[in-house]
């Protein structure tokens, strides 16, 4: 190989993982990273439609659409989403807003578990994780850890 080929591939290979570096939060290690990474395309194909490309949500979300029914919430830090620990999320995720609010709760949001797998799932969680404030992320994670010492 000549030298010239050898310096286009490292600076290739530094040029991408400066991009990636740019679109991940502080601190993120290489597997979260991934994941974030997953989580995004999949949040951009899946959720996006109704949760906005900015998670913003749908225009009034905390007032019932002509359906009844509530609108997307926004899973950026004006939402709830981060009040919720990881298995409520997890689980709305998987099987719908139904299995865990239940009553016959009726919502416009599918089930996702036919769809993506667990691990899908997880890495979409991961990115909406990423992109809140350090004190929403850091209430959000006891709120997990409180809930993991509940089942323990």
């Amino acid at each position: 190989m000549s030298r010239q080929v050898i310096v286009l591939g490292i600076v290739a290979a530094l040029s991408g993982a400066a991009a990636l570096a740019l679109t991940l939060p502080f601190g993120a290690i290489r597997g979260e990273a991934a994941a974030i990474a997953q989580g995004r395309q999949l949040y951009g194909a899946n959720c996006a439609s109704c949760h906005g490309a900015s998670l913003e949500g749908q225009p009034d979300w905390k007032r019932p659409l002509p359906s009844g029914r509530m609108p997307a919430p926004p899973h950026d830090a004006s939402g709830h989403t981060w009040h919720h620990p990881d298995g409520v999320l997890f689980r709305i995720t998987k099987q719908g807003p139904a299995a865990v609010v239940g009553n016959g709760y009726e919502s416009d949001m599918p089930e996702f578990g036919s769809k993506l797998a667990d691990e899908e799932i997880r890495a979409v969680l991961a990115f909406i994780k990423s992109t809140w404030p350090e004190r929403e992320r850091a209430y959000q994670a006891e709120m997990s850890r409180r809930e993991k010492e509940k089942t323990q």
